[in-house]
């Protein structure tokens, strides 16, 4: 497991950066999705500007903590960055954590 992003949490929408050995973007904002088509559907988008670069979706962890999984995708990338959004247990600071083995969420 590797820590690829910090983000703030402002209301209901978190800012922060992603920094990996490829990607280096800040900038970056996961917005709760208005329309969501149904439970499967993603409950936040992920944006660098303009750019929508991936989506989350809302989960539970087996010890009953709340966190983002992610799916950031992007054409320069060779492959999806699957990475979860949890919060650093002092309420103010979230930590992006990426897994190799990390479940794929919306797939």
């Amino acid at each position: 497991m590797a820590t690829i992003g910090t983000f703030k949490k402002s209301g209901n929408e978190f800012s922060g950066e992603i920094v990996t050995l490829s990607v280096q973007a800040k900038g970056v904002r996961i917005v709760p999705e208005a329309n969501r088509s149904g439970d499967n559907a993603p409950s936040h988008r992920v944006y660098v500007g303009r750019a929508e670069i991936g989506a989350a979706w809302s989960k539970t962890s087996n010890e009953g903590r709340e966190y983002l999984g992610l799916k950031l995708d992007d054409p320069s990338f060779t492959a999806p960055i699957y990475a979860n959004l949890f919060d650093d247990e002092e309420g103010d600071t979230f930590s992006l954590i990426w897994s190799r083995a990390a479940k794929r969420n919306g797939d």
